[in-house]
């Protein structure tokens, strides 16, 4: 099959979102919405992407570092057939040319791939949509034999014609040969003074070529982004899309209408997830696992039985089975819980592993640190593992005990089933079973009075 070249539209400047960030940047589901056309189309298994940018054509690259895309400035906005124009010098003859828009950011895969499954130099594949309201989209005019002849947009259509539900999405799969020998000869004598990519349509049926039509599932996948509320309603569609989908592959949702999934998110069977949690980038949940309401679970790898209380803080960590998490618990990057561990409410973790059966209870703050098996640290407790310039770590091993509101200043090593007293400051390391203390002398001061307000 000849190679597949995608070729996103991402040039407007979408004055209408009332933002200094080109439209295409703005996200849904936590990402900027090119960057889901751009990873359509990479699963598409598409043999080059040329994106075609224009205003704030510096963000845009800036903030895409996807080295596959082939980048292509419009200088001049002057329509849909003019930006896909700009990409013919590096277009070859042989390839099937499928074009997507920067700012319609949720079509599906499977739509596009059963749009371009038969595609050839004899056909030209057309995405299109049935509205209950047509209004401001270009109308699917049909013969008497229901093919399809043309496209019209609104500002030069008929009334007959405005009163057509099928419209344009604008997706639509055509050989490069024939878009080298369409784009040239189209002309901008129209109510937009553009050039529309959409004349090409009735090129294709001039020369003898079918207009393959094909439709999605969901208006949504279709639905571009001219302003915020169309934004925000393409959030709430896709989040809705991913609570359906958790529910039927084995989640409880206390409320599916609040549930934030913002990257990759996979999960195994009977999870239950409270209201407004919210899940970025790639995270992984076993099952028996419950998270409870208003926490923020990012980059992180959660084991068969875990409880998250609610309010907790999790990124780039690996909590092992059985394991629980707060409430109120902040674990941070480079967190490695064991099973059947406990870090508990305003504890934070940073960079620490933590093995099996180890609790970590309140009021903690563990960071560069390796704590052994069945560790119990008490409440208030610090590793002081940064001097101003370097981090440094601290080594806990089996068994240790730690008293509360002690502060351990690495590079510090305790050595298995040592003791800390309460209190202490340990600055030396401390051996096999040894008990550590150290702390200022007490003294009680017989006869002293309270100082009095004066008067």
């Amino acid at each position: 099959m000849n190679p597949l070249h995608v070729v996103i539209l991402a040039a407007g400047q979408g004055s209408r979102m009332k933002s200094a960030l080109p439209k295409v940047l703005h996200g849904v589901a936590g990402r900027p919405m090119l960057h889901h056309v751009i990873g359509t189309a990479k699963q598409l298994g598409a043999e080059t992407i040329h994106t075609v940018i224009g205003h704030g054509a510096d963000q845009v690259k800036a903030v895409t570092p996807e080295t596959s895309v082939n980048w292509v400035v419009q200088s001049e906005q002057l329509g849909t057939g003019h930006a896909v124009a700009q990409v013919l010098p590096d277009l070859p003859d042989d390839a099937r040319v499928l074009v997507l828009y920067g700012d319609v950011p949720l079509t599906r895969v499977e739509t596009l791939e059963a749009m371009v499954a038969e595609l050839d130099e004899r056909a030209l594949a057309l995405l299109t949509v049935t509205l209950d309201d047509p209004g401001g989209y270009g109308r699917i005019v049909r013969n008497d034999a229901d093919q399809v002849t043309s496209i019209v947009e609104q500002k030069d259509a008929t009334e007959s014609q405005r009163a057509i539900r099928e419209v344009n999405t604008g997706i639509l799969a055509v050989s490069a040969k024939h878009l080298k020998n369409w784009l040239p000869t189209l002309s901008n004598a129209n109510a937009q003074g553009e050039y529309y990519l959409t004349d090409i349509i009735a090129m294709a049926v001039d020369h003898g070529l079918s207009i393959s039509v094909a439709q999605p599932g969901n208006a949504y996948e279709v639905q571009g982004v001219n302003n915020r509320l169309q934004l925000a309603e393409l959030e709430r569609w896709y989040q809705r899309r991913e609570a359906d989908r958790l529910m039927t592959e084995g989640a409880t949702l206390a409320d599916p209408a609040r549930i934030d999934v913002r990257g990759d998110l996979t999960i195994g069977n009977d999870i239950l997830i409270d209201v407004n949690v919210v899940f970025e980038g790639k995270v992984s949940i076993g099952s028996g696992v419950s998270i409870g309401p208003g926490c923020v679970i990012k980059d992180a790898r959660i084991a068969d039985g875990a409880q998250i209380k609610a309010h907790s803080v999790i990124e780039g960590a690996t909590i092992g089975a059985n394991a629980q998490i707060g409430p109120f618990a902040r674990l941070r990057p480079g967190t490695e819980l064991a099973a059947d561990t406990k870090v508990g409410n305003f504890v934070e973790t940073k960079k620490t592993v933590v093995g099996e059966g180890s609790k970590i209870n309140h009021l903690s703050y563990v960071g560069d640190a390796s704590l052994g098996r069945n560790v119990n640290v008490g409440a208030g407790t610090i590793t002081c593992n940064y001097d101003g310039v370097n981090k440094f770590r601290t080594e806990i091993g089996d068994g240790v005990f730690v008293g509360s509101n002690t502060s351990l200043v690495a590079p510090v090593s305790i050595s298995a089933d040592a003791t800390i007293g309460a209190g202490s400051t340990i600055t030396r390391d401390v051996a096999d079973s040894e008990l550590a203390v150290a702390r200022g002398r007490q003294r009680n001061i017989s006869g002293w009075e309270r100082p009095k307000k004066s008067d």
